[in-house]
């Protein structure tokens, strides 16, 4: 897991336990805990703090384009983890650098973030939801593809080094244009690791395992 994946499992932690205790304390207080308690020496820390504050500055938009994305799921019936997961990805998809996150990749993290902490249906329905605006702001880098490079000796060359991280990060995931949001019908999914009632209880570690 890269830094900055480790980085958006923070802020997605911290995000779960704010939204919780309903938004009532400034959500830095849950980042920095969050930090010292999971990844003490991230070197993206700056990253998690800014991601985390851009989420919030645009929390209201982002809800709304949730609704309009999922007509079939009232926000408060979405499971609180994919929602978060969903407010990450958006952010990223439309609000942040494109240089340094482009479109398809804050995708794939978003639905890389669900499969690791949401339930059985989360990527498919986080994959829905941010395909379907990604087809709405007219598919932005859809007709570039990831670099290889050629494979290093002693590397095979059906598994170079490139084609690894490829496979690790998948920047350029296929977004199922198939798929309907309305498709799914877990919007609360008890399989879960977050489905407990008290999210002290359902924090993870750093490296995506459960930490109970």
């Amino acid at each position: 897991m890269s830094a900055r994946q480790v980085g958006r499992s923070i802020v997605l932690q911290s995000l779960y336990e704010w939204d919780f205790h309903g938004r009532k304390k400034d959500l830095s207080e849950f980042l920095e805990r969050d930090l010292k308690e999971f990844a003490p020496e991230l070197d993206e820390a700056d990253f998690v703090r800014t991601l985390g504050a851009g989420v919030v500055s645009k929390m209201a938009e982002i809800d709304e384009i949730i609704k309009k994305a999922a007509p079939e799921w009232p926000l408060e019936q979405i499971a609180m983890i994919d929602r978060n997961i969903l407010r990450i990805g958006l952010y990223e998809l439309l609000f942040a650098n494109r240089e340094e996150v482009p479109p398809r990749v804050a995708i794939n993290e978003a639905i890389e973030l669900a499969k690791a902490y949401g339930g059985l249906n989360s990527g498919r329905f986080v994959n829905g939801v941010l395909g379907t605006v990604y087809r709405e702001i007219g598919e932005p880098d859809k007709d570039e593809k990831p670099k290889k490079s050629p494979p290093t000796h002693g590397e095979d060359e059906s598994e170079s080094l490139a084609e690894t991280q490829e496979k690790e990060s998948s920047p350029y995931p296929v977004i199922d244009e198939g798929f309907k949001v309305e498709d799914t019908n877990l919007p609360f999914d008890e399989t879960s690791p977050f489905a407990e009632a008290n999210p002290e209880e359902a924090k993870f570690s750093a490296n995506g395992s459960d930490s109970k």
